[in-house]
């Protein structure tokens, strides 16, 4: 019967393929479907475990006050763009060790974005003696970074282990 309940309509979506898969495929597919609905009132969108990580959120709101800098402080366009870039590999290389199987290759990731973290303040405390951010904004990037350090050296230091 069709979707509309009239015979002789359009078959509803999906009913070919599934004349054509086996009984065993259809109760993977069944049960594959019901496991994304039974989820889908806690999160509009499917998340990735690194999206979770409360390093992972904190390294986007860093990387969004970088913007907001770059976008009303007057800094060079290659230092903005060094800038931009840093603070991008920081949420970046948390996602990207976080999807690598092997211990040391997530330290890897995790070590590089914490390197990122001291690449952007570098370049932040360049800005501050250049008078391009005030003693307060620099203190305030600076806050956010100690602590987005220290999570990742402890991210660093579980997986010596």
């Amino acid at each position: 019967m069709a979707r509309n309940g009239r015979a002789g309509s359009s078959p509803a979506p999906g009913t070919k393929i599934r004349a054509r898969i086996g009984a065993r495929a259809q109760i993977i597919v069944l049960i594959f479907s019901s496991r994304s609905h039974s989820f889908s009132h806690l999160h509009p969108y499917t998340m990735f475990d690194f999206q979770k990580l409360e390093v992972y959120q904190k390294a986007k709101l860093f990387h969004t006050d970088i913007i907001t800098l770059i976008r009303d402080a007057n800094i060079h366009k290659a230092t903005a763009d060094q800038l931009f870039r840093a603070s991008l590999s920081i949420p970046l290389n948390i996602a990207e060790g976080s999807g690598r199987f092997s211990k040391p290759d997530r330290r890897n990731f995790f070590v590089i974005a914490r390197s990122s973290i001291f690449e952007s303040i570098s370049i932040i405390d360049i800005l501050k003696d250049a008078n391009s951010l005030s003693d307060s904004q620099f203190q305030n990037f600076l806050a956010k970074a100690e602590e987005l350090s220290k999570m990742l050296f402890a991210m660093i230091r579980n997986l010596e282990k």
